[in-house]
């Protein structure tokens, strides 16, 4: 059983929501306003926060922003706008998935389960450190090093950054990284929402796009990942 935080200001929104993740088995809390889901999400820890953009005070592209700054908790937005702009903007403060309203309820519960089984997935394993030219990535304890320092990544970035570590050399069609991204759970992401967030994620990375370290573009097709990447455990040995 999982915990679930539903957050709309929409009462009857709320109930809905509760009624079905509840039915899937899960316990829920719910908050109607942003200053509550985010210290509720501080305070319970949930399982995942299904989240509305539009609320009163706070809105949801804050929330996320102050979620994901201390929780790597999944979480699914709720958007009654059905454009690009709210999944880029979602995306890059850390959203996991987007629903657009109207929802099918099954729909969502699909979505919902996606995200609960691939948090418990990463649970339960440990994955190799990659290293590549300065570069150190740790899926395990999701940190990103660049020649000693720090980066701060946003999930979508990290994701982004380890679909392609993991086949250095390969070249990825924007199609091809949303399936190492997200599997069969396909969120619906689509091909400028890819070139905008590695966009990012090169500038994080100090790529200059005619003369990359990491990431080169082959045009037409998409991106891959340039120098040879080295596995080890987690315990520091080579894999």
């Amino acid at each position: 059983m999982a915990t679930v935080l539903l957050v709309d200001d929409d009462p009857k929104i709320r109930e809905l929501l509760r009624l079905y993740v509840e039915r899937d088995g899960h316990r829920t809390l719910d908050a109607a306003d942003g200053e509550v889901a985010v210290t509720t999400a501080l305070r319970a820890r949930p399982d995942l926060v299904v989240l509305d953009v539009m609320l009163p005070g706070l809105d949801g592209f804050e929330v996320a922003h102050r979620i994901r700054a201390a929780s790597d908790v999944p979480i699914l937005m709720l958007t009654a706008r059905s454009g690009d702009s709210d999944k880029v903007v979602g995306l890059d403060v850390g959203a996991d998935d987007y629903v657009v309203k109207p929802f099918s309820p099954r729909e969502l519960m699909a979505r919902i389960r996606a995200l609960l089984r691939r948090r418990r997935l990463d649970a339960q394993r440990d994955e190799a450190v990659l290293e590549a030219d300065g570069l150190q990535v740790d899926p395990n304890a999701v940190e990103v090093r660049l020649d000693g320092a720090t980066l701060g990544l946003t999930p979508f970035e990290f994701r982004l950054l380890i679909g392609l570590m993991r086949r250095p050399g390969r070249v990825f069609s924007r199609d091809d990284l949303i399936d190492a991204i997200h599997g069969h759970d396909d969120p619906g992401i689509i091909d400028r929402t890819i070139d905008v967030h590695m966009g990012r994620l090169r500038r994080k990375l100090g790529d200059d796009a005619t003369d990359p370290r990491f990431i080169g573009t082959v045009r037409t097709i998409g991106y891959k990942f340039i120098p040879p990447v080295e596995k080890r455990d987690p315990s520091g040995t080579a894999a």
